[in-house]
């Protein structure tokens, strides 16, 4: 008997040495096994002959089965398999040609305890294997194809019937049958026995006919004697009935007791994984010895001689192909599942067995699960706990043990050194428990831990290469490569310029691609290796090719968000290069690869996208594009087998120029965009078509933004001339275009805040047009032009588009403010220029001034002065400076207007309220005193206007009085700048290279200076207009104690004022001090003179 130890189950079998010998003097393969059985056990061996009998009993049988099934009478065969059951054991013996070993199955973890045996009775049964899967496998699976191909080439299908789950008393075990099973009207199953009549049954038939019916659980055997090939009679006798019958008794229990003392014997001694051991006792003798028959084949020089290697391969990858193909596997399975694989590629030679090389390891790399989240890389399989499910919990309450049971040490006779273990006495078997095993086998299953994602996709390329390279040695040797097409040019490394770089050799790229796909579509198909379609070469290279795209695509995007963009770029390069060697063979592209490709291509945008933005690491980021590994090369050398892999070269180079990387990234996901287009796939992956248009989107608006910068350094750059150049206008057209087509990206899939910012920036390009018009002409001369008003408004329609887009400032608030800031920063810029540089040679004043001013408010109308906010402040000074500017629009109306009282009357009034304004919104700043003081100054100015239109003394005063108390008011700038100017004198000597923090690029000394010298001034002139009408209102009416007191204050301090502006040596800081002393008293005095 043969035992084949197979991780922790043990395969029985039988081993016909008879008739292994007969065949190994044509075949050569067992003469190791022949010198050891001559050499230890019977030297005198000479090949027996069958005996004319045997050929007889043999024909007698096989013609009875055939009549039993085609014959008239009652028993018909219920299943339909009963046929092929027949013809296949009655013609076994026929076709056999080698060692007969069981189909390979797959042990559930409740039986994997305990050994399996096979019931075969004395009929041998032909030498098949299996490759592919059991017929119960779920199809669904895309490995069945692949196991399955090959069967019929390499001779392997199964042998067995049925396989069955039996329980015998207390053991369990799965047994392989292929006893003809009949049933009919009132027997529905019976099995049947030919019989000499003049041969009674003995103990060991009536053992085998009892087994066989216990195993296929069936109830009663039909026994059909004949004498010389004529039926004398038929007996029916119950299963139960079988040990007692006349001459056959035997008792169960003993049975019972053989069977556990063999398998505790062989459980003990059979420990080596995947190797087989020959149970074996010499006729005549009650010894029985174990031998470990593949140590002693390793021993001959080439151990693949070893006949057992193919059969345990076998068995060994069709157990881990039946549990891959759970639909509900436990990745606790999977270390198991990997030390079957392994152990089966170990034992394979692979130049005689490619295929199932090939086939083993690709099942490797499928157990390492790519599309995991990366949160679990370090626990995607609980290694440590050693495929604990699959023992029983009897098992691991005993410890494990590496030494065999209590009677291996006893060896047997000392001449053979040879056997493992022996057993001394066949009489010993029937004693109860006599061997009983404490030897626990616990394999090494541990599924190793990937601590990251690098880690477990190169254990899957490193199977995929293997896998690849098993493929490849069974097509052809690499001299028996086609050779080349003498009317084909052959590509060169370099090529033209004109056909890379930039938009135009772009586009032709992508046309080319995409005729690819369209033909790719229509089963295209070309290989250069000669593989035939169809072929499991074809089928296996095709799924290896794939697996490795995938790690290489997960190999990238683990690259990418560890924001290694040159080695991301190489992986994404090598799984596209992958897939169009998948193209190149695929006779029929599946909707699932295309999604792939689509997915492959959107990450490759993303790469090249972030290469553009970190172009200050280019030198990294290229050494990283440029670095290989042997086994990347290796992957690489077998695809070229395939194809050029230059298919998607356009979009996997690593380009210096800025322009052609976004580019690049801009192809990329149109060519993603269009995949999606070619089937059904838009509408079965509704997310993954939005994030492709997302990033078409943003893309362009990348691209518009880099030709809107471009136009806007040319414009920089720009002499002051008349026109603008033709480059420009060629910028601000591509700009133009690619914000036009992203805006259209974002709107067809509803993202409205995207698409705002699109508009948003294309209102900015429509800005940058409006300044290129502006430098033309002398700056004297200069007039506000009619271009300059047409691009404006065109932005401002751009920006309420953007408004309107959005909705309400509840979707997004950021964006909406910013929409808002840039509509108002666009209408206060129009007002500011046409007020500065009014059209006056084609416009009327009076238009021109409604203009700036509708075009203000409608600033003022979006400038959200109230919203707390990082922007708060800006707000605040735009609206000043708004007011401001409307003030004094207002005030110089006043002064140069004649005429139209009702219309001077107004604009008194508006430029009054926008003063009032504008102060009060600076005086919330504390980073605009000189601005403040500005506005101040002009009110003072706005007052004295006021004051030479009035007549009365009264009228004077009161103005006057009112334009001191806007002086007094001004002490608030005078404070901000003296303490500006403090410390921006305290700071070089604390730190010279450091500007304050509240430092303002607004506190010009300059200007502080002018507008200091000219409050001066006014002041002075305030004060002597104030004493003159004081003196002459005392001299005509009587004195007033109020208006002493202010005459008094007034003359005191215009007397230090004119004292101080004559210290030309004073100091800026002094000179402020000084007004500030002056203001104090000048508030002291009128506050008195009011009380």
């Amino acid at each position: 008997m043969a035992v084949h130890r197979i991780g922790r189950t043990l395969l029985l079998d039988e081993l016909d040495i008879q008739e292994l010998f007969m065949r190994s003097s044509q075949t050569g393969d067992w003469t190791w096994l022949k010198e050891f059985y001559q050499r230890l056990i019977d030297q005198k061996w000479q090949r027996k002959k069958k005996s004319k009998e045997h050929w007889y009993q043999k024909a007698i049988l096989s013609k009875f089965l055939y009549y039993s099934i085609n014959g008239d009478g009652a028993a018909q065969p219920v299943p339909s398999a009963a046929e092929q059951q027949e013809s296949s054991s009655s013609d076994q013996t026929n076709n056999s040609d080698g060692a007969s070993w069981p189909a390979p199955f797959e042990m559930p973890s409740s039986v994997s305890e305990d050994p399996s045996a096979s019931s075969q009775g004395s009929e041998p049964l032909e030498s098949s294997y299996i490759v592919g899967h059991v017929a119960s496998a779920p199809k669904e699976q895309n490995l069945t194809t692949l196991f399955n191909d090959g069967e019929n080439s390499q001779g392997l299908k199964n042998d067995f019937v049925r396989n069955i789950l039996w329980t015998f008393e207390d053991i369990h075990m799965l047994v392989g049958s292929n006893m003809p099973i009949f049933g009919g009207g009132r027997y529905p199953a019976v099995s049947l026995r030919l019989r000499d009549n003049n041969k009674p049954i003995n103990v060991l038939t009536g053992i085998d006919y009892w087994l066989d019916n216990l195993i296929c659980n069936v109830p009663e055997l039909v026994m059909c004697f004949h004498v010389n090939g004529i039926v004398q009679k038929y007996e029916m006798i119950k299963t139960e009935e079988i040990p007692n019958l006349e001459n056959s008794n035997f008792s169960t229990k003993v049975i019972k007791d053989i069977a556990q003392n063999i398998l505790s014997f062989l459980k003990s001694n059979c420990t080596k994984e995947g190797h087989t051991y020959w149970l074996f006792k010499a006729s005549g003798s009650d010894i029985v010895k174990l031998y470990d028959l593949t140590t002693l084949c390793e021993e001959t020089e080439d151990k693949y001689q070893n006949p057992f290697t193919m059969p345990v391969a076998i068995l060994l990858y069709k157990v881990a192909c039946n549990m891959m193909m759970k639909k509900n596997q436990n990745k606790k399975h999977y270390g198991t599942i990997r030390t079957l694989l392994l152990n089966c590629v170990k034992l394979l030679d692979k130049s005689r067995h490619p295929q199932i090389i090939a086939s083993a390891n690709y099942m490797l790399s499928e157990l390492f699960q790519l599309d995991e989240p990366k949160t679990e890389d370090g626990s995607e399989s609980p290694s440590n706990e050693n495929s604990d499910e699959s023992y029983s919990e009897e098992e691991e309450e005993t410890p494990d043990s590496d030494e065999n049971g209590p009677y291996s040490t006893g060896s047997g006779p000392a001449d053979d050194s040879k056997a493992v273990a022996v057993i001394k006495s066949v009489g010993e078997l029937s004693v109860p428990e006599k061997y009983k095993s404490i030897h626990q086998i616990r394999p090494s299953c541990a599924f190793p831990v990937c601590h990251d994602t690098e880690e477990r996709c190169r254990l899957v390329l490193s199977y995929v290469l293997e896998g690849l390279k098993s493929v490849d040695s069974s097509i052809k040797k690499e001299s028996d490569l086609p050779a080349a097409d003498p009317n084909t040019p052959i590509p060169l490394k370099y090529e033209d310029e004109s056909t890379r770089g930039g938009p135009e050799g772009l586009e032709k790229q992508m046309a080319l691609f995409l005729d690819k796909m369209g033909s790719l579509q229509k089963g295209h198909y070309s290989s250069q290796s000669g593989m035939i379609p169809g072929s499991w070469q074809h089928k296996m290279k095709l799924q290896l090719i794939l697996k490795s795209s995938k790690a290489y695509y997960v190999l990238s995007d683990a690259a990418m968000s560890l924001q290694k963009y040159g080695r991301a770029l190489r992986y994404i390069k090598l799984a596209l290069q992958s897939h169009d060697t998948y193209c190149c063979l695929c006779t029929n592209m599946l909707s699932e690869v295309l999604l792939f490709l689509s997915q492959y291509l959107t990450l490759c945008g993303d790469i090249q996208l972030m290469l553009a933005q970190n172009a200050n690491n280019r030198a990294a980021h290229l050494e990283e594009f440029n670095y290989q590994t042997k086994e990347d090369q290796e992957i690489l050398h077998s695809l070229h087998r395939e194809s050029s892999c230059q298919g998607f070269a356009w979009a996997t180079d690593l380009s210096t120029d800025l322009e052609s990387q976004l580019s690049v990234s801009c192809k990329c996901y149109e060519a993603a965009n269009e995949i999606l287009q070619f089937s059904d796939l838009k509408s079965q992956n509704p997310e993954h078509y939005v994030q492709v248009l997302k990033r078409m989107g943003n893309i362009r608006n990348e691209i518009g933004v880099f030709y809107m910068n471009q136009a806007a350094a040319l414009q920089s750059e720009r002499v002051v001339s008349k026109s603008v150049s033709a480059a420009e206008q060629q910028l601000w057209k591509k700009s133009f275009s690619c914000f036009e087509k992203g805006i259209h990206n974002f709107e067809s899939i509803d993202d409205a805040t995207n698409a705002a910012l699109l508009l948003c920036n294309t209102g900015r390009l429509m800005r940058i047009c409006a300044q290129a018009h502006c430098g033309a002409g002398d700056e004297f001369k200069r007039e506000f032009s009619p271009e300059e008003g047409l691009y404006y408004n065109k932005a401002v329609d751009y920006y309420l588009k953007a408004l309107r887009s959005l909705g309400t400032r509840d979707i997004h608030p950021a964006v909406w403010d910013s929409v808002n800031w840039e509509l108002s920063t666009t209408y206060f810029t129009m007002a500011t220029l046409q007020q500065d540089y009014a059209p006056l040679s084609r416009r009327a004043q009076e238009q021109i001034e409604k203009e700036v001013s509708d075009a203000m408010m409608k600033s003022l109308k979006y400038c959200d002065v109230d919203s707390v906010s990082a922007r708060q402040p800006l707000c605040q000074y735009r609206a000043a400076t708004i007011h401001h500017r409307l003030a004094s629009m207002y005030h110089s109306c006043l002064r140069n207007q004649v005429g139209d009282e009702h219309l001077r009357k107004q604009h008194r009034v508006l430029a009054d309220l926008h003063y009032g304004k504008a102060v009060k919104l600076f005086q919330l700043l504390k980073d605009a005193p000189c601005e403040l003081l500005r506005v101040q100054l002009e009110r003072v100015a706005f007052a004295e206007f006021q004051m030479t239109s009035q007549n009365s003394n009264v009228g004077k005063l009161k103005t006057l009085s009112g334009a001191l108390d806007i002086m007094v008011r001004t002490k608030h700038a005078f404070q901000l700048i003296r303490k500006e100017l403090v410390e921006e004198f305290d700071q070089p000597k604390s730190d010279e290279t450091t500007p304050a923090a509240d430092s303002s690029p607004s506190l010009n000394r300059e200007e502080v200076i002018k507008l200091l010298s000219i409050f001066e001034s006014r002041l002075s002139f305030l004060l002597l207009q104030s004493i003159k009408l004081l003196s002459s209102t005392k001299k005509k009416t009587s004195s007033n104690i109020e208006e002493d007191v202010v005459l008094k204050t007034n003359k005191q301090i215009y007397s230090q004022l004119l004292r101080a502006t004559a210290d030309k040596n004073a100091t800026l800081v002094e000179r402020i001090d000084v007004l500030i002393h002056l203001l104090d008293q000048l508030a002291r005095g009128g506050a008195s003179a009011v009380q």
